[in-house]
């Protein structure tokens, strides 16, 4: 049980991710409000928690989080916890027995032709590839209607069933739109202006910005109970929407993962940081994130992704991007509007699939919101 406290606190925020430690941070800078910062996790920093594993090699413990953006605001507020390490993150795909350049780009197409090609080539053989669809209305219809049958079931079909356990046609165009499709050779997994991790890595970049003497935060605790015994003008809630309202319409559905690392007495295991398996074995991915955080040391770790169902004891780590889900989250939402005293902030009390600076624009504007008392 929780010791009882005296004091009220300005803030009780549950969640140590960046959507709590960034609502903490500035109402206690900013506001010098009272900020309890509780996690049932027995650390900061929510899913973008890195440390050093037992071989001594900086590891993201819930899968890689590649940082980046092209807010220059959010760009300014972490780096005042923060050095950065610039990354252009590159990833490869292995399927029909090779590895791939992806995304598809120019250097993919001439892969698949077996000759030196031309951007304006490429764009033409795309233009007899692809599936005539106006308005793609799912995952399979964005891409097909894109690139074609082909380069569809190479890279993204398998991957998608593997990764959502739905086929690509049931889910929402933007879980794979969201994947860019490139005439030149940018071979960079991501478009955005800036690409980059922490320089000391995530873990150290929350413990700054939690440094604060006005913020508390107690781990291992779990939300209910501190509800319940600590007194608090407001809550903020960073976790599953459906579990703070008891379930009551019935369960959100998630996706779940499962993490197999394995260390290697070499420098490096693959050729890229990230390979996709779309085809081949019961993982989705190989992650290497050395390759990504620049470390130089003689031993390696990677990390085999496993996509599995959510149930007890499992992460909820992907909110299902589809129109029943959808619909089912909008009756939880609305209970949200009308819940007192509340707001709520996140992926997964917003369910929706974020990016790491989505969710820090989020918190600093549910922080402009505050800091105004409505009239």
């Amino acid at each position: 049980m929780l010791p009882a406290r005296a004091v009220t606190w300005d803030y009780l925020i549950v969640g140590a991710g960046f959507a709590g430690a960034v609502l903490a941070e500035r109402l206690a800078s900013q506001c010098g409000a009272t900020c309890l910062v509780i996690d049932r996790r027995a650390h900061i920093a929510g899913n973008a928690h890195d440390r050093y594993d037992a071989a001594g090699v900086l590891v993201h413990d819930y899968g890689p989080h590649y940082f980046r953006t092209n807010s220059d605001r959010i760009v300014e507020y972490l780096s005042q916890f923060t050095e950065w390490h610039p990354v252009d993150y590159k990833i490869l795909s292995w399927t029909g027995g090779q590895f791939w350049p992806f995304p598809i780009n120019l250097n993919t197409f001439e892969q698949l032709v077996g000759h030196p090609a031309t951007s304006e080539e490429m764009a033409r053989a795309l233009a007899e590839w692809r599936v005539p669809i106006a308005e793609p209305r799912n995952s399979e219809e964005v891409i097909v209607s894109q690139v074609g049958t082909k380069l569809y079931e190479m890279f993204f079909q398998n991957y998608t069933r593997k990764q959502w356990r739905r086929d690509p046609r049931d889910l929402d165009a933007s879980v794979c739109g969201r994947i860019p499709i490139r005439l030149n050779r940018d071979d960079r997994y991501l478009s955005e202006k800036f690409q980059a991790l922490p320089k000391d890595g995530y873990t150290v970049m929350f413990r700054k910005m939690l440094a604060h003497p006005k913020i508390e935060v107690r781990l291992g605790t779990d939300y209910r109970d501190a509800r319940a015994q600590i007194a608090h003008r407001h809550l903020i809630f960073t976790g599953p929407i459906d579990e703070y309202f008891g379930h009551c319409f019935g369960p959100l559905p998630y996706r779940s993962l499962r993490f197999e690392p394995e260390t290697l007495a070499q420098e490096f295991f693959q050729p890229a940081m990230q390979v996709n398996y779309p085809n081949d074995h019961a993982f989705t991915r190989i992650v290497e994130i050395k390759h990504a955080t620049g470390q130089r040391i003689p031993v390696t770790t990677i990390v085999r992704e496993y996509p599995q169902d959510f149930g007890p004891g499992r992460e909820p780590y992907y909110p299902i991007p589809a129109p029943d889900a959808r619909a089912l989250y909008q009756r939880y939402a609305e209970l949200g509007e009308r819940e007192p005293g509340v707001s709520f902030v996140g992926r997964l009390a917003t369910y929706r699939y974020y990016n790491m600076d989505q969710v820090v624009g989020m918190a600093l504007a549910e922080f402009e919101k505050l800091r105004v008392p409505k009239s």
